[in-house]
C-alpha cells in the first residue's frame, strides 16, 4: 500500500518502532545495514562511507566528486527500496527523496533528552557525559547531513506527516499508531500514483548514475527528471561539448525518448575534487 520513511533522533527507538510497525503491516523493514550494503554495492568505496553517511561532509570532503557519488548513490538505494513496494525505510534522508510521492508516508520520532540519556545509559553502560556528547554528535551530524545533502532542516515538523515521541509512547503504542496512519490515509489512488513516480524517479536516477560512473560524464549537480516521453538532463557544465556528449550517450541508451537538455554551461566552472 505505502512506502513508510523514518527519521529518528538516536535514542528514540527508531529501529524498534520501524520493525513492529512493519510486523503489524506486513511490510519489509530495509534497515540501516540494507542501505549501506547497498551503496556500497553500487561502487562506492565502503572505507569513505564515514565521511558522509549521516554526517555532515567535513569542508574538504563536501567539495569533493565523492559527496555527489554518495549522494546519487544512496538516492538510489533508496528508490530501489521503496520501488519493492510496502517497506518502511529508515534513515539516510529517505523522507526528503520520496517527500513529493503520493504514497510515502513520513515519521519522525523524538524523545527528551533525559529520557534518551537514560537509555543509553542503560544499553551501552556509559556514564551520563558519554550519552550526552553522544546525543550532541548524533544530532548535529544529522541535522548537517540533511542540510548539505537535502537543503532541508531535520527539526522543521512540517516535512513529515506526523511527529510522534518515543518519551511518551512506547514501542508498540508508536508502531500501532504508525500502522493505522498508513491503512487511514493511502488509498489506491495514492498507491498508483505513488509507484509510478517512484519507477520514473528510479529510472532517472539509474540515467545519472550511467553518465557518471559508466561515461564517466563532468557534469556538476547533476539530475535528471522525466517528464510523459522527455527526458531532461540537468546540471553544470564548463562546455557545450559536454553537454552534447551526455544528450548524445542517453539518446543512444534510451531511444524512443525524446531527450532535452536544462544544462547550464559556465566556461570558468571547475570542478572541485578537493581544490579550492
Amino acid at each position: 500500500m505505502a512506502v513508510i520513511t523514518i527519521s529518528r533522533q538516536v535514542a528514540a527507538h527508531g529501529d524498534e518502532v520501524a520493525a513492529r510497525a512493519a510486523e503489524i503491516l506486513g511490510y519489509k523493514f530495509v534497515t540501516r545495514k540494507d542501505i549501506e550494503q547497498r551503496i556500497i554495492s553500487l561502487g562506492f568505496p565502503e572505507n569513505k562511507m564515514p565521511k558522509y553517511d549521516e554526517r555532515k561532509p567535513g569542508f574538504f570532503a563536501s567539495l569533493a566528486k565523492d559527496r555527489d557519488e554518495y549522494l546519487n548513490y544512496a538516492q538510489m538505494a533508496i528508490l530501489e527500496a521503496a520501488a519493492e513496494k510496502n517497506s518502511i525505510i529508515i534513515g539516510r534522508g529517505a523522507f526528503a527523496v520520496l517527500q513529493s510521492v503520493p504514497n510515502n508516508i513520513s515519521i519522525r520520532l523524538v524523545a527528551d533528552e533525559k529520557i534518551r540519556i537514560q537509555r543509553l545509559k542503560n544499553e551501552f553502560n556509559w556514564t551520563d557525559k558519554q550519552a550526552i556528547q553522544r546525543i550532541q554528535e548524533s544530532d548535529t551530524n544529522r541535522a548537517g547531513f540533511h542540510n548539505s545533502f537535502y537543503n532541508v532542516n531535520i527539526n522543521d515538523t512540517a516535512l513529515f506527516h506526523m511527529v510522534l515521541n518515543t518519551g511518551l509512547l512506547g514501542v508498540e503504542q508508536a508502531a500501532v499508531v504508525v500502522a493505522g496512519v498508513v491503512e487511514k490515509l493511502v488509498t489506491p489512488q495514492d498507491e498508483e500514483k505513488g509507484q509510478k513516480q517512484i519507477e520514473l524517479m528510479l529510472q532517472a536516477q539509474k540515467i545519472v548514475n550511467m553518465l557518471i560512473t559508466k561515461y564517466l560524464i563532468n557534469i556538476e549537480f547533476l539530475h535528471v527528471s522525466i517528464e510523459d516521453n522527455t527526458i531532461i538532463l540537468h546540471g553544470i557544465a564548463d562546455s557545450t561539448a559536454i553537454s552534447e556528449k551526455a544528450l548524445n550517450i542517453v539518446q543512444s541508451e534510451m531511444p524512443g525518448y525524446v531527450v532535452k537538455s536544462a544544462i547550464s554551461i559556465v566556461q570558468d566552472f571547475k570542478h572541485t575534487t578537493g581544490i579550492i
